[in-house]
């Protein structure tokens, strides 16, 4: 038999209220650095278009990266203008 609606959405995580700006960027460039380390990492044990594809996806958390680099210069840049 086929659900007509889906399960609810469960929450796994959530963020505390209360951090600041720079604080989350912080812990976002993080984890955006070791999820690229864990991707090249395991794409030299692979080979072939499985090797590629992680490597591809490796390059997208690269980018992700550099926007939140550059976000977070803006607001160290606005919170420093605030002083």
């Amino acid at each position: 038999m086929i659900k007509p609606t889906p399960n609810p959405h469960v929450r796994l995580f959530a963020v505390a209220d209360g951090i600041s700006t720079e604080d989350l960027l912080v812990n976002l460039i993080e984890t955006l650095v070791s999820a690229d380390a864990l991707s090249c990492d395991l794409a030299f044990y692979l080979d072939g278009p499985k090797r590629e594809e992680l490597l591809g996806v490796a390059q997208l958390i690269g980018l992700a990266q550099l926007l939140a680099d550059r976000v977070q210069d803006g607001v160290g840049q606005m919170t420093a203008a605030r002083r």
